[in-house]
């Protein structure tokens, strides 16, 4: 083996990348990915806590019962009345839980992939 460079004025070798750089766009991904994921946890503990306040027949005329109700049909637009069942509870359970599943399942997955990156 020689020290013979075969393309003269060329870099044989990668150079290496500025290390401040790739920790900075590391810690970004990072904070990016928990974002992501505490978004995601947010939405479906307010859903959750909408079908648990529901079962439990809370209060409706209390600030806090309608605020959790508002939030939880804003995040549930797309599912509501998928699931039409004659048990007010398990529709409830299932509109509600559907929306709270995907959030999880998609939040948690994208925050993965970018943990990865």
């Amino acid at each position: 083996m020689s020290n013979f460079d075969p393309v003269p004025g060329y870099h044989a070798y990668q150079q290496p990348s500025d290390p401040d750089r790739s920790a900075r766009r590391q810690a970004a991904t990072r904070r990016t990915a928990l974002t992501v994921c505490t978004v995601a946890d947010v939405a479906a503990g307010l859903l959750g806590l909408w079908i648990l306040l529901s079962l439990l027949d809370a209060n409706s005329a209390n600030v806090f019962v309608e605020f959790v109700r508002g939030s939880a049909n804003w995040l549930a637009w797309w599912s509501q009345d998928i699931f039409t069942m004659d048990t007010e509870g398990l529709r409830v359970v299932l509109n509600y839980g559907l929306p709270a599943a995907l959030y999880l399942l998609i939040g948690h997955g994208i925050s993965a992939r970018l943990n990865r990156a």
